[in-house]
């Protein structure tokens, strides 16, 4: 059996940047990644990569960008007075946060700049802008009944 849209699949991956630098890995997680083949639970290129897999292969590939989290959109990098922040807040570049949206939706937020009146904040993904490799292995599949 190979998969196919509509599946439940197990993938264990580790999934890693140009550099060699790990972003992220089933082993982290302490279990396989699960989700429905074509239902947009996870990265259009790693949807695709695994249609056609059978149970036990492996399989290295790389996604592009604009199959992943896009390229880096300098529009959602935004300048904010730094008074929208509490007093005591450290603010630094680098630094990770919460931000709301005016629809409620929570994003995380990155911390571009700060000076005395304001904070450059970029709300792009964290891996916008870069390509992703992939090891995966195939776990399971279970087909829709």
């Amino acid at each position: 059996m190979t998969v196919k849209d509509g599946d439940r699949v197990s993938v264990e991956y580790t999934g890693s940047l140009d550099d060699g630098s790990v972003f992220d890995s089933s082993d982290n997680h302490g279990s396989p990644l699960e989700f429905q083949v074509g239902a947009g639970h996870v990265i259009r290129g790693f949807d695709q990569a695994v249609v056609g897999m059978s149970v036990g292969d492996e399989k290295e590939f790389r996604i592009r960008p604009e199959d992943a989290y896009g390229h880096h959109d300098p529009t959602l990098v935004q300048k904010v007075p730094r008074n929208v922040f509490p007093d005591d807040a450290k603010l630094s570049a680098g630094l990770v946060f919460e931000a709301g949206l005016p629809t409620g939706e929570r994003v995380a937020a990155k911390i571009a700049e700060v000076d005395t009146d304001s904070v450059t904040v970029d709300l792009n993904h964290p891996l916008a802008g870069k390509a992703l490799n992939f090891k995966i292995r195939l776990t399971r599949i279970a087909t829709p009944s």
